[in-house]
């Protein structure tokens, strides 16, 4: 067995692919990533694995020629952009005689250097464990030995290695009871902005979009900016005052293609931001050749996180990469404003964009009057705690409610099956055969 280097600073990278699947923007991409941990990329193999191998993913050639280029460049960690099982990840240690890191130990380990606030370091300690949970056995054979065999430890014993689950497991449990409680204190924070009225904004797109350099242009805060992947994990939130008057707006993690499910789990309350805005301003480098692609991506995750209905207004930022690129914003097919183009870094637009944020959330806003029965008291509370009710008129029949509020609040209230909302979606438009 060989002792790892607790160096790990000098990367090489390995690119699997499949037939007809080789993208050069998966391998930049994940070059990137190395750099971002604080990698140094000393060279790269690309493998074809249309039938993955069960023991090393990649083909034994393969294999050989990666440990040819690791002893050629003094490479002391291998980085595989593909989730190695463990089985794998320990072959490919022992084959390699180096420190093997998958796509998710990467991110993870990026994030675990990003993460600031109290909830985000729960956030990636927890992901960390839970990956980790697997890889137990790798490599360490003296995991395996049972305790017990000296005097006054004799009997069945327990291996380390079932201590270390067993630690691990309690770990795991007091982190998502601390979560937990984060959670509450999140979503109190957001009910007293619902009830004020304050209608949310959130910041959205790929990682490395310029998302936070937007909000600083916006909003005059100063949250960290770089130009690196993930360079600010934790949600921001400011007010920014509108012609429109002021909105709460949110700064959110950015996305990346395949992104880790334990990752999405884990960030589930800091994502909550996006997943209980009224409006998400998805931000795309209109600079980056791929960008079409981009939006696809970021589209899946907010799908999976419950935010996929919540109309969105899409800002291509560093337009002042491009040539001949003026700030604008075109209209939609509905009338509406559908993309802003703009420069976070010089400025060129924001007062567009400003404007364009107002009209959207005037168009995003259900305005009428509700007849609720006696048996509709959830559904009147809840109406009460959104801030949408402006009149009541009650009576032994029940109330009459004159209300407004965001439509994306409508689908919210609508998803949680309160009785007595039938009209409210009949206003909305919702057919229930959908």
């Amino acid at each position: 067995m060989f002792e790892r280097s607790r160096k790990g600073e000098r990367a090489l990278l390995i690119q699997p692919f499949t037939a007809g699947h080789s993208d050069p923007s998966l391998l930049e991409e994940f070059a990137e990533l190395a750099r971002s941990a604080g990698g140094t990329v000393v060279g790269s193999v690309s493998a074809r694995i249309d039938r993955p191998n069960p023991a090393t993913l990649i083909g034994s050639g393969k294999v050989e020629e990666a440990l040819d280029l690791c002893n050629a460049a003094d490479a002391d960690l291998v980085l595989v952009n593909h989730t190695l099982s463990p089985v794998q990840e320990r072959n490919l240690e022992r084959a390699l005689q180096r420190r093997v890191v998958d796509r998710t130990g990467l991110i993870l380990d990026i994030f675990a250097q990003r993460a600031r606030s109290h909830e985000g370091k729960l956030q990636v300690e927890l992901a960390q464990l839970r990956h980790m949970a697997t890889r137990l056995v790798r490599g360490w054979t003296h995991l395996e030995r049972q305790r017990g065999g000296s005097i006054g430890l004799r009997g069945p014993g327990e291996t380390q290695l079932e201590t270390d689950r067993r630690l691990l497991a309690k770990r795991v449990d007091a982190l998502q009871a601390r979560l937990a409680k984060v959670e509450v204190q999140r979503t109190q924070m957001r009910r007293a902005r619902v009830r004020h009225g304050v209608p949310r904004v959130a910041l959205v797109g790929y990682t490395n979009a310029g998302k936070s350099t937007l909000f600083n242009a916006l909003s005059g805060a100063d949250a960290y900016e770089a130009d690196q992947l993930f360079a600010t994990l934790d949600p921001t939130v400011r007010r920014l005052d509108l012609p429109g008057g002021e909105v709460v707006l949110a700064d959110t993690v950015g996305f990346v293609r395949d992104l880790p499910h334990d990752l999405v789990a884990a960030f589930r309350s800091t994502l909550s931001e996006a997943r209980e805005a009224d409006l998400l301003l998805h931000l795309v480098d209109a600079a980056d050749p791929a960008r079409e692609e981009r939006i696809v991506q970021v589209d899946e995750v907010l799908r999976e996180i419950g935010a996929g209905e919540i109309p969105q207004l899409l800002v291509f930022n560093k337009i002042d990469r491009l040539d001949e690129c003026p700030a604008r914003c075109d209209a939609s097919e509905d009338g509406g404003i559908g993309r802003a183009w703009v420069s976070a870094r010089t400025g060129a637009g924001l007062a567009g964009l400003r404007d364009a944020i107002v009209t959207r959330l005037s168009r995003e806003r259900l305005t009428g009057r509700l007849t609720l029965p006696p048996t509709a008291g959830r559904l009147r509370a809840r109406l009460f705690a959104a801030g949408a009710v402006q009149g009541e008129v009650a009576d032994e029949t029940g109330w009459r409610i004159e209300f407004d509020l965001p439509v994306g609040t409508v689908r919210r209230i609508l998803g949680e099956g309160h009785p007595g909302s039938d009209e409210l979606r009949d206003l909305l438009g919702v057919d229930d055969s959908a």
